[in-house]
């Protein structure tokens, strides 16, 4: 049965997830789905308080190529 409620999808359980703990920091990395589509919903876990950001599926390709590109950049520091 199909969700009416745009909202209500957005709460639902992940499709896969990862965690990352570094410091007194906690990533969480939720793939998810809406209406609208897959999407990453990346959120950062600091001492209790929480910021995220949504990336939408037809983005991760170019999010990777530059993430890939800063931590190349990084390495050579």
């Amino acid at each position: 049965m199909m969700n009416d409620n745009p909202g209500e999808r957005m709460h639902s359980a992940p499709i896969a997830s990862e965690k990352i703990a570094r410091e007194r920091k906690i990533f969480f990395l939720d793939l998810k789905e809406n209406q609208r589509g897959r999407f990453l919903k990346i959120t950062e876990d600091v001492g209790g308080r929480r910021d995220t950001i949504m990336l939408p599926a037809d983005a991760f390709k170019d999010f990777t190529e530059a993430l890939e590109r800063l931590i190349e950049f990084e390495a050579k520091l």
